[in-house]
């Protein structure tokens, strides 16, 4: 997951507008939040391209488990705290007025068993009357096998292609991201196997639920793939 493509994770997804997600994300926070403070923590947070938007109306703290991605997040927002944890498992001392898990991270921990950990463990971090906002991953009925996808970047230092055909195993996605790779360093080659697990809204919700959380969905969410609300109880 993200290991020797970490350093090119940045360029890959440019594509991404992060300053307009986050920007619908904060309305939608401010709509169904109904703890009164801003603090914010946003597990699996990568290298920090939400953080760099979110942070202009939160206080803001982020995790994740890969070291490469921190490296990345710390050098850009020095000013940040950003720990190192793997979202099932994590322990902070502080509680928080919101906790996102954004981009479908949630997919990394596979089964369904590690979903509800995860949602319990983030659950438990939230201030009474806090918020929960979960991006899922794609759902079993709408992945589909033999799926073609490319990335490309093309910058004047640093040239990529990331190719890869969909396969399924059960209840995981999998994609086998075939990179090449030419920089200043040289031309490289290398492939990752991102394997996600999918989750029916049933199986989301009931996570939310068994969590303690009031759950709602929005359909459309960020980029097309929903969002959850779980709200903690004041």
């Amino acid at each position: 997951m993200y290991g020797r493509s970490a350093v090119y994770y940045d360029s890959i997804y440019g594509f991404k507008n992060y300053r307009r997600e986050s920007e619908k994300l904060h309305t939608l926070i401010e709509r169904h939040k109904k703890a009164p403070g801003d603090t914010l923590l946003d597990v699996a947070c990568g290298t920090g391209n939400h953080v760099t938007y979110l942070k202009r109306w939160y206080g803001v703290e982020g995790l994740d488990v890969n070291p490469a991605m921190l490296r990345q997040a710390r050098k850009k927002h020095p000013g940040i705290i950003f720990r190192q944890g793997d979202m099932c498992k994590f322990h902070l001392a502080n509680q928080f007025d919101v906790i996102t898990c954004l981009f479908s991270a949630i997919g990394h921990v596979k089964t369904e068993t590690r979903m509800r950990q995860a949602v319990g463990r983030m659950a438990r971090h939230l201030k009474p009357g806090g918020l929960l906002v979960l991006e899922p991953w794609i759902t079993p009925d709408r992945w589909t096998v033999g799926h073609l996808s490319a990335n490309l970047v093309d910058q004047p230092d640093l040239k990529l292609a990331r190719l890869s055909v969909s396969k399924r195993r059960a209840n995981l996605s999998i994609n086998d991201e075939h990179h090449l790779v030419s920089s200043t360093k040289g031309i490289e080659y290398f492939v990752e196997r991102l394997e996600m697990g999918l989750f029916t809204r049933h199986d989301y919700q009931d996570a939310f639920k068994d969590a303690g959380l009031g759950v709602s969905y929005d359909t459309e969410g960020l980029i097309g793939r929903g969002l959850y609300f779980g709200s903690k109880p004041v």
